[in-house]
C-alpha cells in the first residue's frame, strides 16, 4: 500500500498528460454527450401546458442540466479498455508491475476528473442560474452528501465495468453484454426519464438495483428531491452495492488472471 500511494502522484499526472494529449477526441465525446438536452427540450415541451407530476419546465432543464454535469464527471472508458488489453495481450505488461493494475487503471482514471469539471464548470453556471434559489447549495448537510454520492457513482460505475470488462477473459462479446447493459442503465438510472416519472413497476424494480445510485441519486440530492435523512439512507445502500460489486470483481479478475497466465496471456 505504501508503494501504491507514492506511485499514485505519477499515474495521475500521466493519466492527465494522456487526457491533454486526445483532448481533441475528449472534447468531441463532451459534445456527443447531449442526449439529456434532447429529453430536455422534449419534456420542457411537454411541460408546457402544466408539470408533469412535481416536474414543471423549470425543473426538468434543473433536472437534465444536473444529469449531464454528473454523467460527465463520474463516466469511465474502463470497460473498453480493460478489454483491448485483455484481447491484445497489453494486460501482460500491466501484471508484471509492482503495482496492481485496477489501482493504475483507477488513478489515470481519475485524473480526467479535473479535467471534465473545468469542461462543465459553465455547465454548473448555467444551472446555478436555471435554478434560481431551487439547488439547496447553501445546506452544507446536503451538498456534503451530494459530493459522497458523486464519488460514489464514479465508483460503482468503475467497479460495475471491471467486472463486465473482465468477462474478456472468457469469452468474445464482453463488450456485446455491456451494450445491453448501457440500454437498461439509459431507462433505470434517470438518464433519459426521471424515475419516478417512470411506471410505478418499473421504478420499482429500478430501487432494487445499482443503476440509480450511478446517476439519478446524485441528481436528485443535488435537486433536494429528498430528505436529508432519505438521502443518507440512499447513501448507504449506495455503498452497499459498491462493496458488493467490488468483490464480484475482485474475484472475476482473479479467476480471470489466472485464467490469462494459464493460456500464456
Amino acid at each position: 500500500m505504501r508503494h501504491a500511494l507514492r506511485a499514485l502522484p505519477t499515474l495521475f499526472r500521466i493519466g492527465l498528460s494522456e487526457m491533454v494529449a486526445y483532448r481533441a477526441e475528449f472534447l468531441v465525446w463532451i459534445l456527443t454527450t447531449n442526449m439529456p438536452l434532447v429529453m430536455m427540450a422534449l419534456w420542457t415541451a411537454v411541460a408546457a401546458d402544466g408539470p408533469v407530476g412535481r416536474f414543471g419546465q423549470k425543473e426538468f432543464v434543473t433536472y437534465y442540466l444536473a444529469t449531464l454535469i454528473v454523467r460527465i464527471l463520474t463516466s469511465t472508458w474502463m470497460v473498453w479498455e480493460l478489454t483491448m488489453d485483455i484481447r491484445q495481450g497489453r494486460l501482460s505488461g500491466r501484471l508484471l508491475r509492482p503495482l496492481h493494475p485496477l489501482l493504475a487503471y483507477a488513478a489515470q482514471h481519475l485524473a480526467a476528473v479535473p479535467l471534465r469539471a473545468l469542461v462543465v464548470s459553465p455547465l454548473i453556471a448555467v444551472l446555478l442560474v436555471a435554478s434560481g434559489a431551487g439547488l439547496p447549495v447553501g445546506d452544507p448537510s446536503r451538498m456534503a452528501i451530494f459530493a459522497a454520492s458523486l464519488a460514489g457513482a464514479w465508483l460503482l460505475l468503475f467497479v460495475t465495468m471491471v467486472l463486465i470488462g473482465t468477462l474478456a477473459f472468457y469469452m468474445e462479446s464482453a463488450l456485446s453484454l455491456f451494450d445491453i447493459w448501457l440500454g437498461v442503465h439509459f431507462i433505470l438510472s434517470g438518464y433519459l426519464v426521471p424515475i419516478e416519472l417512470l411506471p410505478s413497476w418499473v421504478g420499482a424494480i429500478g430501487r432494487y438495483l445499482p443503476f440509480r445510485y450511478c446517476l439519478a441519486f446524485p441528481v436528485e440530492t443535488l435537486m433536494g428531491l429528498h430528505t436529508v435523512p432519505a438521502a443518507l439512507h440512499d447513501l448507504g445502500v449506495q455503498a452497499a452495492f459498491i462493496a458488493g460489486m467490488s468483490a464480484a470483481a475482485m474475484l472475476a479478475w482473479r479467476a480471470g488472471v489466472r485464467r490469462f497466465a494459464a493460456f500464456g496471456g
